[in-house]
């Protein structure tokens, strides 16, 4: 079969059908209400979209210290909850499948978004390099973050087990676990932000322990096999870095394959800079070629694809499914367009943060 034929096949991840390969990937969009809860506009939005395959929700924070940017939704609370259901109930009734992407930023983050919590948490007090927008839309100097003790750690496996809780209830097909970008997990796992001298630090093994517990966590809510793991090796994102990343994400991906999961979503890292830039790094490695081979189960791959390319990865067998996304923002029906050969919509970039309709419902179907 050619890539193009292969694109429009079903599969199953897990316990989770897609009608095609083709995966709407996380976006963050900043559009969220008062109460970190969704925008009513992200029920069309999301439902514009529903004849992707699969779609992954925006990053969606886990508790108030979790949330590292303005107006980023929640799935902590009953209000929050609600609304993510009737933004699943729409997309069920389009025929789409939908996930939740849980997510805590750690140190990524500013107390002005938190104030009622303080600093921002990390595996160790390590400050990121550079500047983060705060509450008030302005960029702030990142703030050296509180190293978590054993008993925040604690907390934590809590709220990832509530927040898969409220996205059960809400309806979702599953969720997807946000260990990627330089975001709390990802911190864990690398040695640039991970000094620690506990058992969550040091060895490799070590460092990958809370993701295992995090899996262990929710997959008491929902079944393994509705549960996707999102990495990023050799990501610099959030000045992140770790001095054997092969060792490391190899690593990972045996620990991966001990438990019945649904997929393992890697991030292509030529695609510099989640959200900054259009920048392609021709000379950074491919994961898909290092890593699709050492995991056994279902492989989504992310970051820059055009439909040429995902269709070549999935002839080569590298990927199950690619995960699209600046071209998801402007194309509503992309697996449509791919499948006639129509032409794209641009994107623009200066509309993908904050605002309305304008740049996030409003970009035309076929």
């Amino acid at each position: 079969m050619s890539g193009k034929e292969i694109m429009f096949t079903p599969v199953q991840l897990g316990a989770i059908q897609l009608k095609n390969r083709l995966v709407m990937a996380p976006l963050t969009r900043m559009r969220a209400v008062a109460g970190d809860v969704p925008n009513p506009l992200a029920r069309i939005y999301y439902a514009q979209r529903a004849s992707a395959g699969l779609i992954i929700s925006e990053a969606t924070q886990i508790s108030p210290l979790g949330m590292g940017y303005p107006a980023t939704p929640g799935i902590y609370s009953a209000e929050q909850t609600a609304a993510w259901k009737e933004i699943v109930d729409a997309v069920h009734a389009k025929g789409g499948s939908i996930v939740a992407q849980l997510w805590h930023v750690g140190r990524i983050s500013h107390s002005s978004l938190h104030p009622e919590q303080g600093v921002p948490e990390a595996p160790s007090a390590i400050a990121a390099s550079g500047q983060t927008y705060g509450a008030d839309w302005k960029l702030h100097d990142y703030e050296t973050p509180k190293a978590m003790s054993l008993e925040d750690i604690a907390r934590l496996l809590k709220e990832f087990e509530a927040a898969a809780q409220n996205a059960k209830a809400a309806g979702f097909d599953g969720i997807e676990i946000h260990s990627a970008n330089g975001y709390l997990l990802d911190q864990f796992l690398q040695d640039k932000t991970n000094q620690r001298q506990d058992q969550y630090g040091g060895s490799i093994e070590n460092r990958l322990r809370l993701l295992g517990e995090v899996i262990e966590s929710v997959s008491k809510v929902f079944p393994s096999n509705r549960v996707g793991v999102r990495l990023s090796p050799y990501g610099t994102f959030n000045d992140m870095a770790d001095s054997d990343p092969v060792a490391l994400f190899t690593a990972a991906i045996h620990q991966l394959n001990t438990y019945d999961l649904a997929y393992v979503h890697m991030i292509e890292p030529r695609s510099t800079s989640a959200g900054g830039n259009d920048q392609v790094n021709e000379a950074a490695p491919v994961t898909s070629e290092i890593f699709r081979k050492a995991y056994q189960g279902k492989f989504i791959t992310a970051g820059g694809y055009d439909q040429a390319m995902g269709e070549k990865v999935l002839e080569e067998g590298l990927a199950d499914a690619v995960a699209y996304g600046r071209l998801y923002i402007s194309n509503p029906d992309l697996a449509e367009r791919f499948q006639q050969g129509a032409a794209l919509n641009p994107y623009n970039r200066a509309t993908f943060y904050g605002g309305q309709e304008v740049g996030y419902t409003d970009y035309p179907s076929l």
